[in-house]
């Protein structure tokens, strides 16, 4: 895999590996064509992991290497790392309060930002764009740094980041198309609005990749912005759904679980 990676432009390793990220979400979402009833338990594991693989690869990934970069560059390190992942933060808690959307599990009179006509499949869709295009613009810069080779990136990282994501991306792929079902869509329908969720992915990490590639000083900021984008999701969105079903201990160990996991993977490979 790294061979091959190793042949590509950075925004094609980047479009590489958000395209496998993709193909798991959709082979998540596929369960829903022949499932008969998905156990809330396992939903409830399913966001818990999903939690503390995003929160691990926030550090790992993105914060660290970022911190370690800009004591390189010469600059005051936590600087690019806190004001890169307020940037981040805040540019997805802006797409929160504007884009249409709706939270899988929550009536459609639940929808949050602007009101609109739209079906409760697109205002899920919606929800879950949100959602991967941090997923998607952490791939993409991760591979644009290691490309830059300066200390604290590596492609190994870029290829743990996107194994960590795409696993988690098959649980993320069911909790999107399973509700569309219960909801009254039928199966192919359900599936189809699962699998786009994660179409948003190739396009912030190919042009993620693209733009830390353009300008090394920008690239620690560009690591913690995306950092904090994923961690914005996974306090306003992923735990408190982890919590909602009642299996709080579950969803706490699941979450810890996928944080240990995500480490290893980093630690193992990059």
């Amino acid at each position: 895999m790294t061979i091959f990676l190793q042949t590509l432009t950075p925004p094609h390793q980047a479009l590489a590996a958000t395209i496998f990220t993709w193909s798991l979400t959709a082979l998540g979402a596929s369960f829903v064509l022949f499932a008969r009833n998905i156990s809330p338990r396992l939903l409830t594991v399913a966001q818990g992991l999903a939690a503390g693989v995003m929160l691990a690869a926030s550090f790992w990934s993105l914060l660290s290497p970022a911190i370690e970069m800009a004591e390189g560059l010469g600059m005051l390190p936590w600087v690019p790392a806190a004001g890169g992942l307020l940037l981040g933060a805040a540019f997805v808690g802006l797409l929160d309060k504007v884009l249409p959307h709706l939270h899988p599990g929550f009536s459609r009179e639940q929808a949050e930002g602007v009101k609109v006509p739209w079906s409760q499949g697109a205002l899920l869709l919606a929800a879950m764009t949100i959602h991967n295009l941090p997923e998607g613009m952490a791939i993409g810069v991760s591979y644009g740094g290691a490309a830059l080779d300066v200390e604290g990136s590596s492609l190994g990282s870029a290829l743990a980041l996107s194994l960590g994501i795409g696993f988690q991306n098959v649980p993320e792929g069911l909790a999107v198309a399973l509700p569309l079902y219960a909801a009254g869509l039928s199966r192919w329908r359900a599936f189809m609005f699962g699998q786009a969720s994660a179409l948003v992915e190739p396009v912030g990490g190919y042009f993620g990749a693209l733009f830390v590639g353009s300008a090394l000083p920008i690239l620690p900021y560009a690591l913690a912005f995306a950092a904090g984008a994923m961690i914005f999701v996974v306090i306003e969105e992923l735990i408190p759904e982890s919590q909602r079903s009642g299996y709080t201990d579950l969803a706490t160990q699941a979450a810890l679980g996928g944080f240990v996991m995500m480490m290893i993977l980093d630690v193992a490979l990059g």
